[in-house]
């Protein structure tokens, strides 16, 4: 295994599992919200499952196409780069708002994702 192909399906591994760390506590961060309505509280828990579904996707779908197609191939280098330009918008979101909080997981959510995004980036043009 070539070390571009490494970096990348280390890359899509460790979004992919932020992501699911960003599932599994969605009750928990729900409940530190309290009190508040239902209808925040489903609004919220949505978008809380949301955000942690699009990393596992992120992560699922760059390495499908690195295994399946390889990490030379042209769609590869396409699709890893624009997951990584995403993740780059995700984190400029991430910055503006939920790493203005005390919540240390919360601020380290840009420097996972920018961490992602390079590592695919290099991974992709190497």
């Amino acid at each position: 295994m070539a070390l571009e192909e490494i970096l990348v399906l280390v890359g899509a591994g460790a979004i992919t599992i932020w992501g699911v760390a960003h599932i599994a506590p969605t009750k928990a961060v729900v409940a530190g919200f309290e009190p508040m309505t239902q209808t925040n509280q489903r609004i919220l828990t949505m978008e809380w499952i949301a955000e942690g579904l699009t990393l596992c996707f992120v992560g699922i779908l760059s390495l499908i196409v690195t295994l399946a197609l390889g990490i030379d191939a042209r769609g590869t280098t396409l699709v890893n780069c624009a997951l990584a330009g995403f993740l780059v918008v995700l984190a400029g979101l991430s910055l503006s708002t939920g790493a203005r909080t005390p919540i240390l997981p919360i601020k380290l959510c840009p420097v996972v994702k920018l961490s992602v995004a390079a590592l695919l980036v290099i991974g992709s043009v190497l």
